[in-house]
C-alpha cells in the first residue's frame, strides 16, 4: 500500500495524537514500575488519563475535519492495544491474577490480527470497531485506572474488576469471531485509493 500524499494521510493531528499515546506508554511504565508513594500512582494514573482523552480527541478531530485515513485506521486502535497491553503488564506485577487477562488479551487481539490480515489480503477491511469492542476497551481503561489509583486495593476486589474485564474480552472476541467469520456488514471493500 503506497501512500500518494504522505503529508495530508500521515501528518494529520488524529495521527499526531495518536503518536503521542506510545510516546506515553514508557513514561506510564516508568512511572508505575518505580511508585514509591501514593503521589506516583496518581501522577501514573494521570498520564493514563491524558492517554484516554486524546483517544477520544483524535477520532471526534478525525471525523469533523475529515482526516480519516487507512494509516490512522491502524495507528489509533494499535495505540489503544499497546497502552492496554502495557497497563496490565505493569499491574500483572502486582495483582498476578491479571496474568489470566493477559492470556485472554493475547489471544483476542492475535486474532483479529491474523483475521484483519487474511480478509486485508481480499482486498477487504473492517471499517471501524464493533460496538462490543468499544465497550471492551472502555471497561478496561476504567477498570484498570481504578486499580492504578488504588494500589492498595483488596484481592477480592481485584478479583471482581478482573472478572469483569475477563468478561467483556470473551464476548468482545466472540462478537468479531461472529464477524469475520459470517463476512459481516461492517467489512467492506477498500476504496481504489487505499488500495494503491
Amino acid at each position: 500500500m503506497i501512500v500518494k500524499n504522505w503529508k495530508k494521510d500521515i501528518l494529520t493531528i488524529p495521527n499526531l495524537l495518536s503518536l503521542f499515546r506510545l510516546i506515553l506508554i514508557p513514561v506510564y511504565m516508568v512511572i508505575y514500575l518505580n511508585a514509591q508513594n501514593q503521589a506516583d500512582y496518581y501522577l501514573a494514573g494521570g498520564i493514563l488519563a491524558v492517554s484516554c482523552l486524546t483517544d477520544l480527541v483524535d477520532g471526534q478531530i478525525a471525523r469533523h475535519f475529515n482526516m480519516i485515513s487507512t494509516v490512522g485506521k491502524i495507528l489509533d486502535p494499535l495505540a489503544d492495544k499497546l497502552t492496554q497491553f502495557a497497563l496490565i503488564v505493569c499491574l500483572a506485577v502486582r495483582y498476578p491474577i491479571l496474568w489470566l487477562l493477559i492470556c485472554l488479551f493475547v489471544v483476542k487481539e492475535s486474532f483479529q490480527l491474523i483475521a484483519g490480515f487474511l480478509t486485508l489480503r481480499k482486498g477487504k477491511m473492517l471499517t471501524g470497531a464493533l460496538f462490543t469492542g468499544k465497550i471492551c476497551t472502555t471497561l478496561l481503561f476504567i477498570t484498570l485506572i481504578v486499580l492504578v489509583l488504588f494500589p492498595g486495593m483488596k484481592p477480592e476486589h481485584v478479583s471482581i474488576l478482573t472478572g469483569i474485564d475477563c468478561t467483556a474480552l470473551i464476548i468482545a472476541f466472540l462478537d468479531y469471531a461472529k464477524m469475520y467469520a459470517t463476512h459481516g456488514s461492517m467489512i467492506q471493500k477498500l476504496e481504489k485509493d487505499e488500495e494503491e
